[in-house]
């Protein structure tokens, strides 16, 4: 009789932590989509007055209402790329080297310490550091990159200071500790009766590294590296100080751009009446962004699960 009503108890609380999980998991989704219907509500006006040409044009004028998204849309596509560029290699080669026996446990516990605090870093600090230490230290890069690749439509210009790629380097290192992150987590969560298998089957430790324990931990690993993304497509502060915020469309990485954050950042405080609505329209349109990002890489996991199960 006891043994039956611990199991009934327990049933009990297994049920009310289900709901309790699903509860929370909708209270997200209400407020993401609260979020986005206040910042559509807002937008409606410019949604109006410029429709999807808002997409298509490069004029941001607040004395003329004229306003277009172009060149923000760019350079928040084209700074996020580069910085993903970067940062996935470096910070998935970086989980796997932390979550495998290459170094003793001290060694590398101090290393993912240090990893990790570079997520504590303030943004501010990673713009005023680009500023002073990065821009000067890659301006012969990009004197080289000018020089004998301008014929390229991506190195047309010479460098100026802030531009799209340094902005891009910047974003990559903070996106990196994310990525690293939740990248070793997935590998060290893999059971190791994996590794053991591959081993025993005769496998070398690289193969069982990148076709076992990769593909295993696929999921979580594109986990992190969205997240990444997310904090590169919205990172305010050093994309401001870093990007050069003009709102000229431009493909060179070595010409100032800017992004939708760096402009809502920089126009809020003083805008007023269609310029609020077409701001709105521009964090709509990266909010958009970022859940297309979001589906895309659901698909890319859904196809990889499907070929290793």
């Amino acid at each position: 009789m006891g043994d039956r009503s611990r199991s009934q108890a327990e049933k009990s609380l297994d049920n009310a932590f289900i709901w309790l999980t699903r509860i929370l998991g909708m209270g997200i989704a209400v407020i993401l989509l609260i979020i986005a219907i206040t910042v559509a509500i807002r937008a409606l006006p410019a949604i109006g007055k410029y429709g999807l040409g808002f997409l298509f044009s490069s004029s941001w004028n607040p004395v003329k209402d004229e306003y277009g998204a172009l060149p923000m849309i760019y350079g928040t596509i084209v700074s996020s790329a580069i910085a993903l560029f970067l940062a996935v290699p470096l910070g998935v080669g970086t989980a796997i080297f932390l979550s495998e026996d290459f170094l003793p446990l001290p060694i590398r516990t101090t290393l993912v310490f240090l990893v990790e605090l570079l997520a504590a870093i303030p943004s501010v600090v990673y713009g005023l550091w680009g500023i002073y230490v990065l821009i000067p230290l890659i301006r012969p890069v990009g004197q080289f990159l000018n020089g004998s690749f301008g014929w390229l439509p991506f190195f047309s210009t010479p460098p100026v200071g802030p531009g799209m790629l340094p902005a891009g380097i910047v974003l990559a290192i903070m996106t990196l500790p994310i990525i690293t992150a939740i990248s070793r987590d997935s590998l060290a969560s893999l059971p190791p009766e994996l590794r053991q298998a591959s081993l025993g089957l005769g496998a070398s430790r690289w193969t069982t590294i990148f076709r076992v324990l990769v593909p295993a931990a696929f999921s979580g690993i594109v986990g992190g590296i969205m997240l990444g993304l997310g904090r590169a497509m919205g990172e305010t502060m050093a994309a401001t100080l870093l990007i050069g915020n003009s709102n000229q469309l431009s493909l060179s990485l070595l010409a100032p751009g800017n992004t939708i954050a760096s402009l809502l950042a920089n126009q809020f405080a003083e805008a007023s009446g269609l310029q609020v609505a077409a701001l709105m329209y521009a964090g709509l349109i990266l909010f958009a962004l970022t859940l297309i990002v979001n589906i895309f890489a659901e698909l890319i996991v859904s196809r990889v699960r499907a070929k290793y199960n």
